[in-house]
């Protein structure tokens, strides 16, 4: 193949696969021949039919788009042949490509993971490490299989966690760090002048799926690991807490947090000075900005003025 031009063919969704997109595009050795993306959902409480960030930037820029609802069943295949693609590249579509698509550019498909592969394959893993209170991670660029995040290895560029990221931090920098580490690569590749690794499946780990239920506080824990979970669940689906107040049970989501050096029983809320602290099993959190169920955000302060009640009470 002509390293001048690779005709490459994107598999990509959100805002994080469109700053990867925009700098394939941006290269003047890469044609992107047509993007592949999820169909456009509704948004927000008005459920607004909303494009993905990819299709907006396609659109500005004249490139074809392709929304199946499902791979196996359209006849995207036939589609996408008719492209002659050299290279596939995947970075968060968000569903699993059948192998027949897989298999029809000459170059292979090439996925960027936002792991240390083997670690933590699958759909979370930029929450999952902080979940885990890792100290670095990785952005992975491997060749792609028929098995899940588990292909050869063709780079790996590895990453700090900062002790107050959050889960949109660390994805920009993952973005900011894998796009010019994915041009690179490819190039690299094309001139065959990178071997893929096998991975070392012995060592591989999972992330799953996060559900609303990963955003509940269990009170026990260490301040430090609640604090973990606030930042990695800090765009979806946020912690929250539940509090009985008389016969009711009241969701309350915490949007604003710190740790604060007092020690107070796990779950226990305590009101000092119009100030909202709550005890875990070492430290306690003071909870600084909140949002009772159907009720808008606001400063625990405010909270407290029509809720003096909380104090004393266990959360859970």
């Amino acid at each position: 193949i002509e390293i001048n031009m690779i005709k490459t063919v994107f598999f990509g969704t959100p805002e994080f696969a469109k700053e990867f997109l925009a700098t394939l595009h941006a290269d003047e050795v890469f044609s992107i021949k047509g993007v592949v993306c999820q169909p456009d959902k509704p948004v927000g409480r008005k459920k607004i039919l909303t494009a993905p960030e990819t299709k907006i930037f396609s659109q500005e820029n004249d490139i074809a788009v392709f929304q199946p609802d499902n791979l196996r069943t359209s006849n995207i295949a036939e589609e996408l042949k008719k492209l002659e693609a050299d290279l596939f590249v995947i970075i968060a579509y968000g569903k699993i490509i059948p192998q027949e698509v897989l298999d029809i550019p000459k170059l292979g498909t090439v996925n960027v993971h936002p792991s240390l592969l083997p670690k933590y394959r699958g759909p979370s893993p930029i929450q999952s490490t902080i979940l885990n209170e890792e100290s670095e991670t990785a952005v992975s660029i491997m060749l792609v299989d028929d098995k899940m995040d588990h292909g050869p290895i063709l780079s790996q560029q590895k990453m700090k966690i900062g002790n107050d990221e959050t889960s949109t931090s660390l994805r920009a920098k993952a973005a900011k760090t894998g796009a010019p580490l994915l041009i690179d690569t490819i190039k690299k590749y094309v001139a065959d002048k990178v071997k893929p690794q096998e991975q070392d499946h012995e060592q591989a780990t999972f992330c799953k799926m996060l559900t609303k239920a990963d955003g509940k506080i269990n009170w026990n824990q260490p301040a430090d690991a609640i604090y973990a979970q606030f930042r990695a669940l800090i765009e979806w689906p946020g912690v929250f807490t539940i509090w009985k107040r008389n016969e009711t049970k009241t969701t309350i989501k915490i949007h604003d947090l710190q740790i604060s050096d007092k020690s107070l029983a796990p779950g226990l809320a305590q009101i000092e000075e119009n100030r909202l602290f709550i005890g875990t099993k070492t430290k306690v959190i003071e909870v600084l900005e909140l949002q009772p169920q159907n009720s808008s955000k606001m400063s625990a302060t405010a909270f407290i003025q029509g809720h003096k009640d909380l104090n004393n009470t266990i959360l859970g």
